[in-house]
């Protein structure tokens, strides 16, 4: 299956829980490729984001969204690409988030939910879901078992 790795990174923490990911994929055979999605300044919440790059979603099988959580909700980066990108209706996605809190309910489930309506919203069927809370002290392995979980959807 040739799945695309969509991420929005601003600190490297998504960027880099994509990227193992990306390696888990591969060895089990799939095509991988990490697309960042990009914008044209440092995003700001509740203002307006001009995205810099618009990855496009058509090549590939199936996709892993990715972003992390701001403010309590999903980075406001993710609906503007969405209205951008080509279609993903149709395609089977994963949905993951990084927060730097240390419990899901401190904003990484509300940007699991917002982040699944914006999918199922474009037409896409959402296989599950995954939080890293960045500040545990078990990170290292939450996100092996993350990265694990999200592989075993493909």
């Amino acid at each position: 299956m040739n799945i695309g790795l969509i991420v929005y990174s601003q600190t490297g923490n998504t960027l880099s829980v994509i990227e193992t990911l990306r390696d888990k994929l591969a060895a089990a055979g799939h095509g991988a490729t990490v697309e960042r999605i990009e914008i044209e300044s440092e995003y700001a919440p509740g203002q307006p984001v001009q995205l810099k790059t618009v990855p496009d979603p058509t090549p590939y099988d199936a996709l892993v969204l990715a972003a992390p959580v701001q403010a309590f909700s999903l980075v406001g980066v993710i609906k503007p690409y969405l209205e951008q990108a080509s279609s993903i209706s149709g395609k089977p996605v994963a949905c993951l988030t990084t927060q730097a809190f240390p419990f899901p309910w401190m904003g990484g489930n509300r940007a699991i939910r917002q982040m699944t309506a914006l999918v199922e919203a474009n037409g896409a069927t959402v296989r599950g879901s995954r939080i890293v809370n960045w500040s545990r002290k078990t990170r290292d392995q939450q996100i092996q078992e993350v990265t694990d979980s999200l592989c075993g959807l493909f």
